[in-house]
Parts: C-alpha cells; structure tokens; sequence
C-alpha cells in the first residue's frame, strides 16, 4: 500500500480501514451521513415554509420517532436472527424512497404538512429497519481489539459529513435550488449505502449445534440480559429521561433561534451544526489514535453525556450566531465521546449474539420519550418562551444524568476488570 498504509498505520482511527468490508461499511457510512446532513437542514427548513411554528417541526419529529419505538424490538430480533446487511439495505431503501417523494413533491409546489408527516413516518420505519443491525454488526467485521477505533471512525465520520458537510450543501442546496433538490440529493446518498453494503462478503456468523428458537423467546432472552446488567438498564433509563427533557427543544428550538431570533438563513443553521462537526471530529481523533477507553469509562460516560445535555440551556443565552455555534462546539465533543465510549462498551461486553437485541433495546427505550418529548416543546415553548424552554431542558437533562450515574452498580464494568484491554492480534484483510 506504499505512503497509504503507512498513514493507515500511524493514524490510530484509520486501522479499520485495512479491514474490507469495514472500509466498505465506513464508505457508504459517510456519503450517507454527507446526506443526513442535508435532511437536517431541508425538513427544518421546508418545515418552517410550511409552517412556520415550532408545534410544526415538533410534530414532524414525532412522525419519525414514533415509528422507530414501535418497531425496534422487532427489527432487533431480526437483526440477530437474519444477514444483517439486507436489513440494512431494505433500510437504505425504504428512507432513500421516502425522502425522493418529499423532494418530488417539493419541487412540484404540493408537498403539504400532511403528506410530509406521512412520508416522515415512512423514512422513521427505514431508520428502525438500519439503526439495530448497523449497531451489530460492526464487530462482526472488526476484531474486538480495534473496535475503539473503528467507534471513533465512525464518529469521525458522522460530525465531518452530518453535522459539517452535510448542513454546509444542505444549507447551499435549501438556498440556491430549494429544499425538493436537497431531498433529493439525500435519496441519492441512501441508494450509494446501498450499494456498498451489498458489496461486502460478511455474513451472520450461526452458532451451531442449537436449537433454532422463536422471534418471542429471542426477544425475552434479550430482555432478560438487559434485566440482569444494572449498567445496562441504569444508562438505558437515563437516555430515556435526558432525551426527554433535551431532544424536542434540541431540534425544534435550536434551528428556530437560529432563524427567528438571530436572524439566520439557512447557511447560518449549516454554520452551527458544522462547528459541532469540528467539536466531534477533534474528539473522534483524540479516541481513535488513544485506541483504547478511559480507565474510568463509564464515568466519563456520564459527566461528558450531561455536560452535553447542559449546553442545551446554552441555547437559550446566545444572542449571535457565532455563539450558537460555540455551544455546538462543545455539546458535539461530548457527545461524540459518549457516543464511542457506548458503543465500544456494547461490541465488547455484550455477546454477539445478542447483540442486534441489546441494541435495539437500547435505542428503543432511549429515545422512548422522544416522542413526547417534540409533543411537548411547542405548548412549552409557547407558555413559557423559547429561551426558558431551552434553559429549564438543559439543565435538568444535566441533573438528571448525573442522579443516574450514582445508583449503585451502574459503573460497574470500570469496577469488575470486565474493561481489561484484549490482546492484540493480526487484522484480517
């Protein structure tokens, strides 16, 4: 690989990259997530031009979240059951064409609210489909001593192409050719995914010599391993009430200051979300070339997730544009290292076999108030204001993750030697 390889090989992050199918997963990663970003900034804004209050984007939240609580538990168990790259695919496949009709429509000046909370409903059945075989299958393919690193690619990977990238042209492509072109360029990006998932050789590694069981007794089986891990369901549960009380103003709130009350374009929301890219990349890196977690991984856990929490309220106290961005900055850093540090945590103390389950309960009860979370922003936010609102969350998003960090056992994995770090043996090609 001459000057290639030795770049792979000094920089810690890019290790997994030696790793085929790994490198393929990572490529249509981020031209995917180069088009979520996009999403983020065309639904907000063709939003908003549809109706321009925040129970409007609330509402739209509440379409893609919804169906993914529903469905996770059973794509969980598929994902653990079936190869996990069709299921990938078919989910590429089911957003890819939700999101072109909402740009079609678009274009064509019909698209109302109520075809695009219908089409958003769609786009959430394509994430539940994707998010909990993504989740299992990635050490299936990486050896469990790079798996930090190949966490912290794909970290690196999404603040660069979803919260930099992405918003950056998203915010070009809303500006110049309007938001149909920008749903449409993210279908696109979806159809490359697929494409090169399609083209990886792994296949679902079967255990042999057992029983096949039922969907039902896979499920409990998962559901009783969750149940028997105080860390699991302790951090589970506290997704569950941080995202409560900090999603819905997160993403309905934050770009409706950046529009009304800063008085930004489109460009200027780009702006935002990208200095939390640079925030994310610069931890993902820090991650990735360390190699390994925090001795004290679980705990760094938590008091970087509620530092991220709290910078909702920093929302709330900005009067420029810059300094929204400068609260990104640091919310995207901390978030991206709780982000890794969970994931690594997951692919190495959960078995593999039950992996597709155990990440799909996680996202599943994690985002479990999510809905009502977007249902309740609008009447808060109309009750008490926009900057009170994005305060009141932040902090108790804060306070509420760190009473979860002190129930007893839930830092147990940097406390029972289960973190030790494995030893290293030669990547696979």
């Amino acid at each position: 690989m001459g000057w290639a390889g030795d770049l792979v090989d000094r920089v810690g992050v890019l290790r997994p990259l030696r790793i085929r199918d790994f490198a393929l997963l990572w490529t249509g990663l981020t031209v995917s997530f180069i088009g979520d970003g996009v999403y983020l900034i065309a639904i907000a804004w063709q939003t908003y031009d549809l109706s321009n209050s925040p129970s409007a984007l609330a509402a739209v939240g509440i379409a893609w979240s919804l169906p993914q609580v529903a469905l996770l538990l059973l794509t969980g168990v598929l994902s653990d059951r079936l190869d996990r790259r069709h299921l990938m695919i078919a989910g590429d496949v089911v957003r890819g064409v939700a999101v072109v009709t909402i740009g079609v429509l678009s274009i064509q000046g019909t698209l109302t609210m109520g075809s695009l909370i219908a089409l958003v409903v769609v786009f959430g059945v394509g994430q539940a489909l994707f998010g909990p075989a993504f989740s299992s299958i990635v050490p299936q393919v990486v050896p469990e001593e790079l798996l930090v690193q190949a966490n912290s690619l794909g970290q690196f990977v999404r603040p660069i192409t979803w919260t930099l990238i992405g918003p950056l042209v998203g915010g070009a492509l809303v500006a110049g050719l309007g938001a149909g072109w920008a749903f449409v360029t993210d279908a696109g990006t979806f159809a490359f995914s697929a494409v090169m998932i399609g083209l990886m050789r792994s296949r679902p590694r079967r255990a042999t010599g057992e029983e096949r069981t039922s969907p039902w007794a896979d499920l409990k089986e998962g559901l009783r391993y969750v149940r028997s891990r105080t860390w699991l369901w302790v951090a589970m549960l506290a997704g569950t009430v941080s995202l409560l009380a900090t999603w819905g103003p997160w993403e309905v709130l934050v770009p409706y200051v950046v529009r009304n009350d800063l008085g930004g374009s489109a460009a200027a929301l780009g702006l935002v979300y990208g200095a939390g890219g640079v925030g994310s990349v610069s931890v993902a890196l820090a991650f990735g070339q360390r190699g390994r977690l925090p001795r004290k991984a679980v705990t760094m856990l938590y008091v970087t997730w509620a530092v991220g929490m709290l910078m909702t309220a920093g929302f709330g106290l900005v009067s420029t544009v810059w300094q929204a961005a400068a609260v990104a900055f640091v919310s995207e850093s901390c978030i991206t290292a709780l982000i890794v540090i969970w994931f690594t945590l997951l692919q190495r103390l959960v078995p593999g076999h039950l992996l597709g389950r155990v990440s799909s309960l996680d996202w599943m009860i994690s985002i479990a108030g999510v809905p009502l979370s977007y249902a309740v922003v609008g009447p808060l936010a109309a009750a008490f204001g926009v900057d009170a609102t994005l305060i009141g969350a932040g902090l108790l998003g804060a306070v509420v993750t760190i009473a979860f960090m002190l129930i007893p056992h839930a830092r147990d994995p940097e406390r029972d030697g289960s973190l030790v770090e494995p030893v290293t043996s030669a990547v696979p090609g």
